[in-house]
């Protein structure tokens, strides 16, 4: 079988999408328990968004999305166990156990959350990728939102102020067909999201969510273009969500036949045939990465569980920014 891409970009996208499934199945039979509580948005179905992603970026560039950000975080490099212990509210989460599922964070990564407003990290991303414009850098951010998102009205002011001073970002809308419960159809004439950046004279594709091969080909030209001082992109990704919108919806707007269509075209068994095709990895080697990432799920629940809660002389902490604290760090 031929493909663009090699035995370790198929090993490594296999290993980090089986990584973001069985956390994700993880944190669904932990909130049944009551280990976690609050809401919980699980990234079942859409891994080869993240994997394509991490493969087409550099470390440097910036991340920002919505509520669905476990995938996401764990991609960019937050440690599973400190986001385990973040969805149980422990202070070794990766927000000190004051976030929650909608929230991670992390300075160090570069990834900015987790939103809980839908659409207000669109405005935030571009504002990210002014500051690496000023600052003379040749970082690129990655801004992410759902169908819903697109559209708010921030979206629009948004486009508008990045096209105009060519900002060095790429707005990704992770189309997985459902705002909660409504499908794009009831929503808007614009069925292809992406059209929206013409307005804008914004390049703009549509892009197979479900194909870590695909995904990563436009990320790539997409990152290129604002590297080279050409301004943003909008990438339409249509991926799918095998689990309802959180852990409290049923999703019994979807069929159980159009659920089953869409894992027809897993984006893990694709990449494990691949592996498997090219004979890139042995029965025993793919077992063992199996089970390198149950240790490391069980791991994570095991840190979690051990965690201390944060302390309540944490409450106030982390809310105002200290007055003399610098505005520009470098």
């Amino acid at each position: 079988m031929q493909t663009p891409f090699g035995k370790e970009t198929y090993l490594y996208w296999y290993e980090l999408m089986l990584l973001l499934r069985r956390f994700e199945e993880k944190a669904g039979q932990l909130y049944g328990m009551q280990k976690i509580r609050g809401f919980c948005h699980l990234y079942i179905g859409q891994e080869a968004v993240a994997a394509g992603l991490m493969t087409a970026i550099n470390d440097n560039d910036n991340i920002i999305t919505a509520y669905r950000d476990h995938g996401l975080a764990i991609a960019k490099g937050i440690p599973a166990k400190e986001c385990m212990a973040e969805l149980y509210g422990k202070a070794t989460g990766c927000t000190k156990g004051k976030g929650g599922s909608m929230h991670f964070f992390s300075k160090e990564k570069r990834f900015f959350g987790g939103h809980g407003i839908v659409g207000g990290q669109i405005g935030l991303g571009a504002g990210i990728a002014f500051a690496e414009q000023y600052q003379d850098t040749s970082n690129v951010t990655f801004c992410f939102f759902g169908d819903g998102a697109a559209r708010q009205g921030m979206l629009h002011e948004t486009f508008n102020m990045a096209v105009l001073w060519q900002l060095p970002v790429v707005f990704i809308c992770e189309n997985n067909h459902y705002a909660m419960g409504t499908s794009v159809e009831r929503t808007s004439k614009v069925l292809d999201i992406y059209r929206l950046a013409d307005a804008y004279d914004m390049p703009g594709d549509s892009v197979d969510g479900m194909s870590c091969e695909e995904v990563h080909k436009a990320i790539d030209r997409a990152a290129r273009r604002a590297r080279e001082k050409g301004g943003p992109t909008f990438l339409e990704i249509k991926t799918y969500r095998y689990k309802g919108h959180s852990m409290s919806d049923p999703a019994k707007y979807r069929t159980k036949e159009e659920v089953e269509e869409y894992k027809e075209q897993d984006p893990i068994n694709h990449v494990l045939k691949t592996i498997t095709d090219n004979q890139w990895a042995t029965e025993a080697e793919i077992e063992a990465i199996n089970e390198k990432i149950r240790q490391e799920v069980e791991e994570s629940v095991k840190f979690a569980e051990e965690s201390p809660w944060p302390d309540v002389s944490e409450v106030y902490k982390d809310i105002y920014v200290d007055q003399n604290y610098p505005y520009i760090v470098d």
